[in-house]
């Protein structure tokens, strides 16, 4: 069994309080829990309004499962246009 995680940091320019950031992550979220049955969170930068840092882990019996699957997850995530990536950092466990 292999676990991977996918730590991005995001910067949200149009959000100009902690309720437009909320709204904005929390569609995203449950759109990538939806989207690729993985668990999703925000783990840090908790009360900056244009920044966050969201975790995001699956399950698989091969890595490069686990790889593809979280490519994608970062290939949704670049898309929405409310967002902009700034870093990736993926690991396996």
């Amino acid at each position: 069994m292999v676990i991977g995680i996918l730590t991005l940091a995001l910067a949200i320019p149009g959000a100009n309080s902690l309720k437009d950031k909320r709204q904005v992550l929390q569609s995203l979220l449950e759109g990538v829990r939806r989207k690729f049955n993985v668990s999703a969170a925000e783990i840090d930068d908790n009360d900056t309004w244009r920044r966050a840092t969201v975790g995001i882990a699956c399950l698989s019996n091969h890595r490069a499962m686990a790889n593809r699957m979280l490519d994608k997850v970062v290939d949704y995530v670049d898309s929405n246009p409310l967002i902009s990536l700034v870093s990736v950092e993926m690991e396996f466990v």
